[in-house]
């Protein structure tokens, strides 16, 4: 091969329509081969062989695969180091540039920076874009020029930016005669391969339910009922456009699109404070003595804690990683602030078992619940569970589909008490808030 080929590197984007950087590598100056990594650097930090995120990507890249034979094409799929497998690549193929959307995750920042640099050496342009976002970093600011760290007043002025020009898909369709011919299949590295096991999951359709969206405000906050999109784990994956979202919101229900400006929200703030990964984003928070007692975290894990409605929602995430919104929040009041256990440790758990793991959101919901966040709960606002179990499934269906022992004498009696624990809680944050405000500690 001596024509110059021009490569679209998928990530957060596993589909070939309405996508952002895939449009612009088409409409490019050289034929377009497909890409995607398996990136080791993120793999080898899984805790479990069996993670079904990897199996989803798997099953996923198959569909495009297919897609693309379709075409007369096909999507090269790499399993390694992508530093390493960059450069195999261009020992291969006479690049001429690589096309990608835009990841702003801290490890993808990183990484794409060491490559930017590498492909400018090797005289190959790097283009990033728009896609797994609705607006990105710095689209959605004050007046002053500086991020917003509160939702409602960024929410406002990203509808007010929102219109037709954001809300078109992009037509791939039109440049699909501009991929790569490859007529003999490439070859694509089994799970076994990876070291990673099958499952028998089922994964939620990305179908749009139009009238689950519709009826989002009403249904939303019920979790034993059939009530929300389901559709998190697609649109982190990319499977599906945030631009078709946005559209079906702003015709069905403002609730819905609330949830996706969330989310634009939560990667605005990781771009712009990365500290808050691993740091609490309000550093008088950094201060807080966490009890960490380790038997009560792992009856919370295990759905152990004798408060139903967290217990089937620890239940329900361990067996099928997804976890009801409403009741997400329960489990992450109840561990930071009837437990007293520092919010990273419920973050990382979740970041295990989550199907839609997504840093951004994740460390957002976190350090909300655990009031240390931007725009978080007030560290006196403390959930409580038995009351969230009244109003939100009080009938107990949820309950008893998750925690059949509910009602009997092998049921556990709550691990702490709710009064006592709350304000616990309510006093431990006030002491260290007050110290940090006298300037007693930093």
């Amino acid at each position: 091969m001596t024509d110059k080929i021009s490569i679209f590197w998928h990530r957060r984007d596993l589909r070939i329509h309405d996508n952002a950087g895939l449009y612009q590598a088409l409409k490019f100056d050289h034929p377009v081969l497909s890409l995607f990594i398996f990136d080791k650097n993120i793999l080898d930090k899984l805790s479990s062989k069996e993670d079904k995120r990897v199996l989803f990507i798997h099953n996923t890249l198959l569909k495009v695969k297919e897609q693309l034979k379709d075409l007369g094409s096909d999507i090269l799929i790499k399993y390694g180091k992508p530093d390493k497998v960059w450069k195999e690549i261009l020992s291969k193929y006479p690049v001429a540039a690589v096309f990608t959307n835009r990841d702003y995750e801290p490890y993808a920042q990183e990484r794409d920076k060491k490559l930017y640099e590498y492909f400018q050496k090797n005289k190959i342009e790097f283009k990033g874009f728009k896609d797994q976002v609705f607006f990105e970093k710095n689209e959605v600011l004050k007046k002053d020029g500086l991020p917003y760290t509160v939702f409602t007043p960024y929410s406002r002025k990203w509808k007010e930016k929102c219109n037709d020009f954001y809300l078109k898909a992009y037509p791939n369709e039109e440049y699909q005669a501009n991929y790569l011919k490859i007529s003999d299949p490439l070859p694509y590295p089994s799970l076994d391969e990876m070291g990673f096991k099958k499952s028998d999951i089922t994964f939620p359709t990305q179908d749009f339910n139009l009238k689950i969206i519709q009826n989002y405000a009403e249904t939303r906050d019920i979790p034993s009922i059939n009530g929300t999109s389901r559709l998190s784990i697609h649109l982190r994956f990319g499977t599906v456009s945030i631009r078709k979202l946005a559209q079906v919101a702003l015709q069905k229900n403002e609730k819905f699109l609330n949830e996706l400006i969330w989310r634009d929200f939560y990667q605005m703030i990781l771009f712009h404070f990365p500290h808050s990964v691993e740091k609490s984003f309000k550093p008088a928070y950094e201060n807080i003595p966490w009890s960490n007692n380790e038997e009560h975290f792992k009856a919370w894990c295990e759905g152990k804690t004798g408060y139903p409605i967290v217990d089937a929602g620890m239940r329900e995430l361990n067996e099928t990683g997804f976890m009801h919104n409403r009741v997400r929040m329960v489990t992450a009041s109840f561990l930071t602030k009837h437990l007293l256990i520092d919010w990273k440790w419920g973050e990382r758990y979740f970041a295990e078992k989550l199907l839609d793991f997504d840093l951004a959101s994740n460390i957002g919901g976190w350090q909300w619940a655990a009031s240390s966040g931007c725009d978080a709960a007030p560290y006196f606002r403390v959930f409580n569970p038995t009351l969230q179990m009244e109003k939100f499934d009080k009938e107990r269906k949820y309950i008893k589909h998750w925690v059949p022992e509910f009602g009997t004498d092998d049921y556990p009696t709550p691990i702490v008490e709710h009064k006592i624990a709350r304000q616990k809680a309510i006093d431990t944050y006030k002491i260290v808030l007050e110290k940090y405000k006298a300037g007693n500690i930093s």
